[in-house]
């Protein structure tokens, strides 16, 4: 068994992403790292000093199956087996739904939904080759629990824990572990962009939001070495999702309830920017 393990991650120019692929070459492992956002790509790749035999570094749009076939074949290539699948990349953009561009549906479910898919269905072919693998996929805290004012948003990360938990079982008898992870918000650019929105009042109705290294951190623990099929984090706010999920008229009185604690958190830290 290789000490070091192939992983190809997405969204590896900021976020979590960033934290994961920086954190993972440290640990020793070899690096498929992708985003769409190619500059930025490369700059995390020079700034962190990764060695081109270690890391290949390579600009992916989920959206495009011919880019992801690249990128796999990079890899193959180069070490030819891929351990490990982090579909991190993500976009959101908040707004009710009698107020979006309509562009907004494509770019929610082609990036989140249909470019995770895309992905997992492109690399598991591999892994069901190779007898073996794990898959992360990134989900939300709203895919458990619907978002006022993030509907698009919601109903993509719904997607992608539907799907992950639905291919689990699938590929648990090729030896391919999967995980879905549904996290409160986390702080990265994603976030910062939201604070402008008065429709993402109920992103900030936590009382604090989770860090990058903290998130990453539970991911590499409970995901990358135990397998958990699921990990909802933080385990507070996520058992009051799937309560609250059981219940949809009781759901929306804690919707309105929460959102009006958000939107008033959201002016304090508007006001810090």
């Amino acid at each position: 068994m290789h000490h070091e393990k192939v992983v190809l991650i997405t969204g590896a120019a900021s976020g979590i992403g960033k934290y994961l692929a920086q954190t993972l070459y440290k640990d020793g492992h070899l690096l498929a790292a992708t985003d769409v956002n190619e500059e930025g790509l490369k700059k995390v790749a020079e700034e962190s000093g990764w060695d081109p035999d270690k890391a290949i570094v390579q600009a992916l749009d989920v959206t495009k199956r011919s880019e992801w076939e690249q990128i796999i074949r990079a890899a193959l290539d180069r070490w030819s087996r891929i351990d490990v699948l982090m579909n991190i990349a993500g976009v959101i953009k908040p707004g009710f739904i009698h107020e979006t561009d309509f562009d907004m549906i494509d770019f929610h479910i082609d990036v989140n939904l249909k470019g995770t898919i895309i992905g997992t269905k492109l690399v598991s072919e591999q892994m069901v080759k190779q007898k073996g693998g794990q898959i992360i996929n990134i989900a939300s805290m709203a895919g458990i629990t619907p978002v006022y004012g993030l509907n698009l948003y919601s109903t993509s990360k719904f997607g992608v824990r539907g799907f992950s938990l639905s291919i689990a079982p699938e590929l648990k008898e090729h030896n391919v572990a999967v995980t879905v992870v549904c996290p409160d918000l986390v702080d990265t650019p994603m976030l910062t962009l939201q604070l402008d929105y008065p429709e993402a009042a109920l992103t900030f109705s936590g009382s604090r939001h989770l860090t990058v290294e903290e998130i990453g951190n539970v991911i590499l623990d409970q995901g990358l070495k135990k397998k958990k099929l699921e990990i909802v984090y933080p385990t507070s706010r996520g058992l009051t999702a799937k309560i609250a999920s059981f219940q949809p008229r009781l759901m929306d009185m804690l919707l309105k309830l929460l959102a009006d604690k958000g939107s008033k958190r959201q002016s304090k830290l508007k006001g810090k920017k």
